[in-house]
């Protein structure tokens, strides 16, 4: 662990030393320092959470050139751990008709909220789930990104990322490590790590277009997928004909990727989509006999949603679809996913009260996830936010945390 923490340090010195050599000016800084701690309440009155945080943020921009340095340190008080890190850290260089950004960078694609679809090539920490704000999800990934205009609000974005980097899950014994049955196997971590490499890279190609009445954005992606296929080999006893051993070895697949999305708007409310369509995507099979464990199909994500103001509430609706194509019953997961979000938020008091709620509702299985929150600014950058998070269900991705609700506060100072 001080390894670790060494050498992000030594990383972290090093981008500072190199900023200010050619920085003649001060950069802007800016960041918050921050409180978070959640209480149980669907399994007795425990600690979820009781988190420090401190994010810094150096900038500084130029006609031609410009940089970011994002730091960031969390310390959890219930086990005095200490996640210290680099969020992101890059180097911008301006022209006349292109831009090019080198470094650890998080990309934001797509017009969906509280969703992934085409949003795909920052990869996401999932250790606690989704309840992390949506920047702290998003993973920085080392990459060059070029970013080229032409025409009137025309431009194409390539991302060349030598690294891959996976989703990040919690670990066995948190309460959000995800329910799998593996009881009893053996787990072989041998071939979980890819190697960075120019044939192992990953490639993201983006052509986006504004208008007044309509902007859409097409892509496509030639990558690793973010979330681990499960092989799985079964040894048999001989003399019983029934497994002896199970032994599972996590590995990434190359997927293709094509996708886009649309937005325009219709006398004041908002239309969305954004659709991606996978090929390679392996699911686990529930046939024992299936070899590795895992059926490889084309796989389809999408959604529409829309957005709207009434009476001075903000609200937005989607409906989101995971699609199998050519199914095969032998398949774990369900041929189709549905799931809905609502979204809706106001302010009072000139602002300094703001009330939200998010909600996740899975058709298919059932379940939910409701976030309500209010936060009140107590002074000029000194926030106070007080929410919760309840989940409902037996199964599917939020049932499966029917007993982590929670309630929260966060004191947080941005500066």
């Amino acid at each position: 662990m001080k390894n670790k923490y060494n050498k992000q340090l030594v990383l972290l010195v090093c981008t500072m030393l190199s900023i200010t050599a050619f920085s003649q000016n001060t950069p802007e800084i800016h960041g918050y320092v921050r409180n978070y701690t959640g209480v149980l309440t669907g399994q007795g009155t425990d600690y979820s959470i009781i988190q420090n945080t401190m994010n810094l943020s150096f900038e500084k921009k130029t006609p031609f050139m410009g940089f970011k340095l994002n730091p960031y340190v969390y310390h959890y008080a219930q086990d005095d751990d200490v996640d210290f890190g680099l969020r992101e850290a890059y180097i911008d260089l301006f022209f006349d008709h292109f831009d090019l950004r080198v470094g650890k960078q998080q990309i934001v694609w797509g017009k969906a909220d509280g969703v992934f679809i085409t949003d795909v090539v920052s990869p996401k920490d999932l250790r606690e789930f989704l309840l992390p704000d949506f920047e702290e999800i998003r993973i920085g990934i080392t990459s060059i990104k070029l970013n080229y205009y032409f025409g009137k609000d025309n431009a194409f974005e390539l991302v060349l990322a030598p690294e891959f980097e996976p989703t990040r899950y919690a670990e066995p014994g948190s309460i959000w490590f995800p329910k799998m049955s593996l009881q009893g196997a053996k787990i072989d971590m041998s071939e979980k790590k890819i190697t960075p490499s120019l044939k192992n890279s990953e490639v993201f190609l983006k052509f986006s277009k504004l208008s007044d009445f309509i902007d859409y954005e097409i892509m496509g992606g030639y990558m690793f997928d973010d979330d681990q296929s499960m092989h799985t080999r079964r040894y048999m006893n001989p003399q019983t004909q029934t497994p002896d051993s199970v032994v599972i070895t996590p590995r990434h697949h190359r997927l293709g990727l094509f996708g886009g999305s649309l937005g325009t708007e219709i006398k004041g409310v908002v239309l969305r989509s954004e659709a991606a369509f996978y090929t390679g995507k392996r699911f686990m099979s529930t046939n024992p006999m299936t070899p590795d464990g895992l059926i490889e199909k084309d796989y389809v994500h999408y959604l529409i949603g829309a957005d709207w103001i009434t009476r001075g509430i903000n609200f937005s609706v989607q409906f989101i679809q995971e699609a199998i194509l050519d199914y095969d019953s032998d398949i774990a997961k369900d041929k189709t996913t549905n799931t809905m979000t609502f979204i809706a938020n106001d302010s009072f008091f000139n602002d300094k009260l703001t009330a939200d709620v998010l909600a996740y509702w899975g058709l298919t299985n059932e379940d939910a996830l409701i976030r309500p929150r209010i936060t009140y600014e107590l002074y000029g950058g000194l926030n106070l936010t007080v929410g919760g998070n309840l989940f409902f269900g037996s199964k599917g991705m939020f049932g499966q945390f029917d007993k982590n609700d929670m309630v929260y506060f966060k004191l947080k100072y941005d500066f």
